[in-house]
């Protein structure tokens, strides 16, 4: 019998910074996505770009191709060349499209299988852990970059997470009760 346990918590991460960036983004008008902090940072436009190219190029095929694509030009990825919001999210969603199809496919038995990245073999335990985390790298930037924006426009922030100050709220609400023994 076949199990999903690690893949399904694999798949639960990258929907945990998939909704994280797009609460953040939802927050931004177009021109703010496309704003850069400063010259030497990559707006969260660029950003969403890189992560869609970055997981489109990875998970296509994963097993049987290696994952940086003849097809995909990683340097154009920081040129933000996009018409409008449709269009980014398009590439953004192209990327988020692919991984949770390959994520569907896999067993917790195809965790130790071979793949390979720019020619080095990793199993696919490491490929998710890499994924997943480069994942969740971009998508603190975007969250960060998004919060400055808003806040140097006066756009009160809508809280992504448990909101400061509100803890025990938050842990009321959820059922949680420090004093309890585990379960």
């Amino acid at each position: 019998m076949s199990t999903r346990l690690t893949i399904i918590a694999f798949e639960a991460e990258f929907r945990r910074y998939r909704k994280l960036s797009e609460g953040a983004i939802e927050q931004l008008s177009w021109d703010q996505l496309r704003q850069s902090l400063d010259k030497e940072t990559n707006s969260i436009a660029v950003i969403m770009k890189h992560v869609g190219g970055n997981l489109r190029s990875r998970w296509t095929d994963a097993l049987t191709t290696d994952g940086e694509k003849p097809w995909r030009n990683r340097d154009t990825e920081f040129i933000d060349d996009f018409a409008d919001r449709a269009a980014l999210m398009a590439t953004w969603n192209a990327g988020w499209s692919v991984v949770q199809s390959q994520l569907a496919t896999f067993t917790d038995e195809d965790l130790s299988r071979t793949l390979t990245i720019r020619g080095e073999p990793h199993t696919l335990a490491l490929a998710l852990t890499r994924s997943v985390s480069h994942t969740a790298y971009h998508a603190g930037q975007i969250v960060q970059i998004s919060r400055v924006l808003a806040s140097r426009a006066g756009i009160e922030w809508k809280t992504l997470t448990v909101a400061r100050g509100k803890s025990a709220v938050y842990n009321t609400q959820m059922g949680y009760n420090a004093d309890a023994p585990p379960r």
